[in-house]
């Protein structure tokens, strides 16, 4: 069971199955600059601000100290939960991941961490101490979901073998700088207390890192990687720069790091897109420019790749991928709305001199109501953006309402009706290959937004369970094709894996005209009889948005074929060739031929709390019927704005 789940794993979460180019922009980064000479003996001189520099905090503005201070009171008579054995075991039980049982005790930490970075007064001190003791104490810091890396049995931690995964790296980051920040405060109190924490990071993490190089996310071995290497190296990044006294270990295992980014790196496409979607780009190309951030300021500002067009094609893609606030394109199991990160997206793109992007994230900032509401993430994340709250507050603020874009490699493509404004239509529409990152059989759907509202949707994915990552996966409705706004062909859906591919993917744009098409025939197994399926997508903007499909059988369909669409609004037929679509900001016109097509209509609820987030008001499935398709047809279906 444990080699058919891995076996799975791979083909799910395997990212990247692009021809690899052995680029190594960060290895020849690292010779060129002499790493073992520029890098930094101590991380103190790198000039984070520390728990005795009172006066960076105690110049916060008053709101967000308050808000700080409040939010670690509710943990001051925090009882630090166990992580109980039938937590871990519930994932081999009932597949349910019991994430929650992991955050929880993490969120208090943080909270008092920065609830005594801002107030300064010792207040929230010893549930600190509390809170790094209950993690020296715990058998591992990391996920159940992710217990198949260990050679032991799946379903609990083996003490004799300590993985890393992403929980293993979040919280060796976290208590890296509850360690840097607070050794002093916690010497005063029992010099064992900073000594233990700081073994129990090396030795379950920190040394696993620097003994082994078979974990998946490395990238060393066989296996492609994804976002896992950049967010987990981050972390490690992180824990070695903190931690280690050996100045030589320390040049050598950074090294190691940037060996394995390397190999993210490699894996992209030269259009540097992000096959995993926006919201994991938030830990994809986000994590990997954090982690270059870091490595400048390491090396006194000398490791600089930043002029590299593939690294500014990796930063510009999330703004290419955004529809209008707080929706981005959402292929496989993205999410519909992100935050976006604006804080790293304004610094990727002031780095690269990518204005459209730095202007982005100082918009996505102001948003979230930046320097009114305190930042999020991990301390060492909030503290990065306390450090930059007054240039981000007054730097100029821009949303990205770009008019088309064509990633060539990764095959998505995307138009809206007028550049600057989310007024009428967007959409994005997608080709490629069906063993993408937390790939959905999907090649050849699209999106289509209205006002910036979504009409036209993908769905994305349900709450994480077991079964999303094993040969259950497809099983999962969300992960069909025909939940998708593509063809059930001949009775057959698209299938899983590499050799289900789009083909022929063109794309044209101008000032009337947005084009997109590619040929879908080889996503779908041969017994669907299809030569030949192209669809195409035609903005013609300002006016209306054409779907339209060729197909060539190579012997009559003995089965029926449907065009599916799923669409987040009402959905009514006015007459026999027309449906009504009615959303929030819009009213639509779809027309489609009625004496070769019949439209069944079906609403669907959403009960799903991952999916109630976006989908709250469930959606609806429009199943177009072709009644005699033949060996050989076209169907067209056109939405105008009225």
């Amino acid at each position: 069971m444990k080699k058919e789940l891995f076996l799975v794993l791979v083909i799910v979460i395997s990212t990247h199955a692009f021809s690899f180019e052995k680029r190594d922009i960060l290895q020849q980064e690292s010779q060129k600059i002499g790493l073992s000479e520029v890098l930094v003996k101590d991380f103190s001189e790198i000039g984070f601000p520390g728990y005795a520099d009172r006066e960076f905090w105690n110049n916060l503005p008053a709101t967000i100290r308050q808000q700080y201070v409040e939010a670690a009171e509710k943990y001051l008579d925090y009882d630090w939960p166990a992580v109980k054995a039938t937590d871990y075991l519930e994932i081999i039980r009932s597949g349910d991941r019991r994430q929650g049982a992991y955050a929880a005790p993490s969120g208090a930490l943080q909270a008092l961490v920065m609830g005594e970075l801002t107030e300064g007064k010792g207040r929230f001190t010893d549930q600190i101490v509390n809170g790094v003791w209950y993690y020296s104490e715990q058998t591992w810091w990391g996920w159940s979901a992710h217990l198949t890396a260990q050679k032991a049995k799946h379903g609990l931690p083996d003490v004799n073998e300590p993985v890393i995964d992403l929980g293993v790296g979040e919280i060796a980051n976290v208590l890296s700088w509850t360690w840097f920040l607070f050794k002093e405060e916690f010497d005063k109190i029992h010099p064992l207390i900073s000594q233990r924490l700081k073994q129990e990071i090396m030795n379950k993490a920190v040394i696993p890192y620097y003994e082994r190089e078979d974990f998946w996310w490395m990238g060393f071995g066989s296996r492609s990687v994804n976002n896992w290497n950049p967010w987990t190296n981050h972390n490690m990044l992180t824990a070695i720069l903190i931690l280690e006294d050996d100045q030589q270990k320390k040049i050598k295992n950074v090294e190691k790091v940037i060996r394995s980014l390397d190999v993210f790196v490699n894996g992209y496409p030269d259009d540097g897109g992000c096959d995993e979607g926006p919201s994991y780009w938030g830990r994809a190309g986000a994590s990997l420019y954090q982690c270059l951030d870091l490595l400048k300021r390491v090396t006194g500002g000398k490791f600089d790749v930043y002029d590299n067009q593939l690294i500014k094609n990796m930063g510009s893609y999330i703004y290419k991928a955004y529809i209008a606030y707080p929706y981005f394109i959402n292929f496989a199991d993205a999410d519909a709305t992100t935050g976006g990160r604006p804080a790293i997206i304004y610094h990727y793109g002031k780095d690269t001199g990518d204005r459209v992007m730095q202007k982005f994230g100082a918009f996505l900032a102001r948003k979230q109501r930046w320097g009114e509401e305190k930042p999020g993430g991990k301390p060492d994340e909030q503290i990065m953006q306390l450090l930059y709250l007054d240039e981000i507050k007054n730097a100029e603020a821009e949303e990205a309402l770009i008019s088309d874009f064509w990633l060539p490699e990764t095959e998505v493509a995307g138009g809206r009706d007028k550049a600057g404004s989310s007024d009428g239509f967007f959409f994005a529409a997608k080709g490629g290959h069906n063993a993408e990152s937390h790939n959905h059989n999907d090649l050849g759907s699209c999106v289509l937004y209205i006002n910036g509202k979504p009409g036209l949707i993908d769905l994305g994915r349900e709450t994480y369970t077991a079964k999303t990552f094993s040969s259950a996966r497809y099983e999962i409705w969300t992960m069909q094709s025909q939940f998708h706004n593509l063809p059930k062909i001949n009775g057959y859906d698209q299938l899983a894996g590499r050799d289900y591919k789009a083909s022929n993917g063109q794309f044209s744009a101008d000032k009337k005209q947005v084009n997109f098409s590619t040929d879908i025939a080889a996503a779908y197994p041969k017994e669907a009889g299809i030569n030949r399926w192209v669809r195409s997508y035609r903005l013609d903007r300002g006016k209306r948005f054409v779907i339209r499909d060729q197909y060539l059988f190579n012997k009559m369909p003995e089965n029926p074929t449907t065009l599916n669409f799923v669409a987040y609004c009402k959905v009514t037929e006015s007459r026999p060739g027309t449906l009504i679509l009615q959303g929030e900001d819009y009213n639509l016109e779809l027309t489609y031929n009625s004496k070769t097509t019949k439209p069944i209509i079906e609403f669907i609820e959403v009960t799903d709390n991952g999916l109630k987030r976006y989908w709250p008001n469930g959606v609806t499935r429009i199943v177009f019927n072709l009644k005699n398709p033949g060996l050989k047809g076209e169907n067209r279906i056109t939405v105008t704005n009225k």
